[in-house]
């Protein structure tokens, strides 16, 4: 039997479940006890060899306590007034302001060094490559305080300062909305990424000052025009930490052929997203989606950007994945495929968790 692979993930939105929108409070989460009503938690991740990864700190939308929660069967009668004849067309979510976001943001954010602080050494927030790798040795889960969003830093970066002190080492300028510095993608099927305006002169700003401290700029709600934008001024390799391939599933959030060359131009990488939705051909939320599916779209990364580009990002926590994957144990499935579509173990251990150390070698600044 070969040796499992050890994962670092590209993204999830654990932090997510500690933290309860409607009535603005943690909630009884437990990242330390399994809980399979969950993707990830300590007890699963070190069954399927999960190194850690990106934990996003986002800020959802805010919501009236006093309009109760809808129900799975209201949210999806909300998304078929977007229905069209060969796919959907949702709206851009509204703008969120800054005291919110901020609220949010830092409130989700706690709960990974909360996590850190609980787990006598077992997981570790980090903030350079060699903190990483010195975890990847030493069997320490490992953490990288990552923001989906960029709606809790001001205009003049203030926040920005004072959130890499705090660990801040990954940012996504934008969720799928707009904000003071760019515009995110809808959520639009079959749709090229084009959708709206670029960078801001504040988004140009930050581009700037997170190349200058070392922050890794994700890319996977950028649109089309924003992410060019940010192809022209920084001078760091360009990231998408969970996004799949446009050319396999037409979906706004998906990469193009154009966007995956710029991405190997600038020696980046790709993360590949485990969300149904951006791995079916159809676009659709059915979780019947085979492990060779997955397959394909790494085969079509590699063969694209290379081997030393891909990874994963599986925004577990955040979206529905494979029935089978399931949650964080169906990692080393995937690693199976790979390896039965001829993967050898070098290559996936690149995939697995080396590339994610070697973009981050050429981003942070120590």
């Amino acid at each position: 039997m070969p040796a499992p692979i050890l994962v670092f993930d590209g993204h999830n939105d654990t932090l997510l479940n500690f933290w309860d929108r409607h009535t603005q409070k943690r909630n009884d989460f437990d990242f330390f006890t399994r809980n399979d009503s969950r993707h990830i938690d300590f007890v699963r991740g070190k069954e399927a060899h999960f190194a850690g990864g990106f934990f996003a700190s986002f800020s959802p939308s805010k919501a009236d306590p006093n309009i109760p929660r809808k129900t799975p069967e209201q949210i999806e009668a909300e998304r078929a007034q977007y229905t069209t004849e060969d796919g959907y067309s949702l709206p851009l979510a509204e703008a969120i302001d800054l005291g919110w976001a901020q609220q949010s943001t830092l409130a989700t954010a706690a709960n990974l060094f909360r996590i850190e602080k609980q787990s006598n050494g077992q997981f570790k927030v980090v903030r350079t490559a060699d903190e990483l790798e010195h975890c990847f040795q030493n069997d320490i889960m490992a953490g990288i305080f990552h923001i989906e969003g960029a709606e809790a830093i001001d205009s003049e970066l203030d926040t920005l300062e004072v959130l890499y002190q705090a660990g801040l080492r990954s940012l996504g300028i934008v969720w799928s909305r707009q904000n003071i510095f760019a515009e995110g993608v809808p959520f639009r099927f079959p749709h090229s990424p084009d959708t709206g305006n670029g960078l801001t002169d504040a988004g140009k700003a930050l581009v700037k000052a997170c190349n200058e401290m070392g922050i890794l700029i994700d890319l996977s709600h950028i649109n089309e025009k924003g992410f060019w934008d940010v192809a022209e001024l920084s001078d760091a390799p360009l990231v998408a930490t969970h996004s799949n391939v446009h050319a396999l599933s037409p979906l706004t959030r998906n990469l193009t052929d154009k966007q995956l060359d710029a991405i190997a131009e600038s020696d980046g990488m790709v993360g590949l997203n485990f969300g149904v939705i951006f791995l079916r051909d159809d676009g659709k939320r059915d979780t019947d989606v085979s492990l060779e599916t997955m397959v394909r779209h790494v085969d079509y990364l590699v063969d694209r950007i290379g081997i030393d580009r891909v990874g994963f990002g599986s925004d577990f926590d955040g979206t529905n994945v494979p029935d089978e994957i399931g949650d964080v144990t169906g990692i080393q499935k995937l690693i199976n495929a790979l390896r039965d579509a001829g993967y050898d173990d070098d290559a996936l251990n690149k995939i697995g968790h080396q590339n994610w150390l070697r973009v981050l070698r050429k981003t942070w600044k120590s």
